[in-house]
């Protein structure tokens, strides 16, 4: 599975995908946000199942999830925000799908 998680506002060095020593983690970047379409919608529910079980082992206080899967040209496009509750986390998270 290939994903498509938003980056987020940290500085990040494209060889390696790591974070700028110098970045600010404030608490204003608490959301990853992930968009993919799938052949079918089996495939979007479990891709939405295993990127569950990847936030709930990274949350310290529940991770708010809003999905859904949607019927598109093509397959079945899945959208979901995780909302974790400290900048930390997300980027955990972020890291951990790559």
């Amino acid at each position: 599975m290939s994903d498509a998680i938003n980056k987020c506002s940290a500085q990040e060095t494209a060889a390696c995908c790591c974070v700028d020593v110098g970045t600010v983690m404030d608490n204003t970047d608490c959301t990853a946000s992930y968009s993919q379409v799938f052949t079918n919608q089996q495939q979007a529910q479990q891709a939405l199942m295993t990127l569950t079980d990847k936030a709930r082992a990274v949350e310290s206080d529940p991770c708010d999830i809003n999905s859904s899967i949607n019927p598109v040209d093509g397959g079945f496009q899945l959208d979901v925000d995780f909302i974790f509750c400290c900048q930390a986390e997300t980027l955990i998270f972020q890291l951990g799908l790559r």
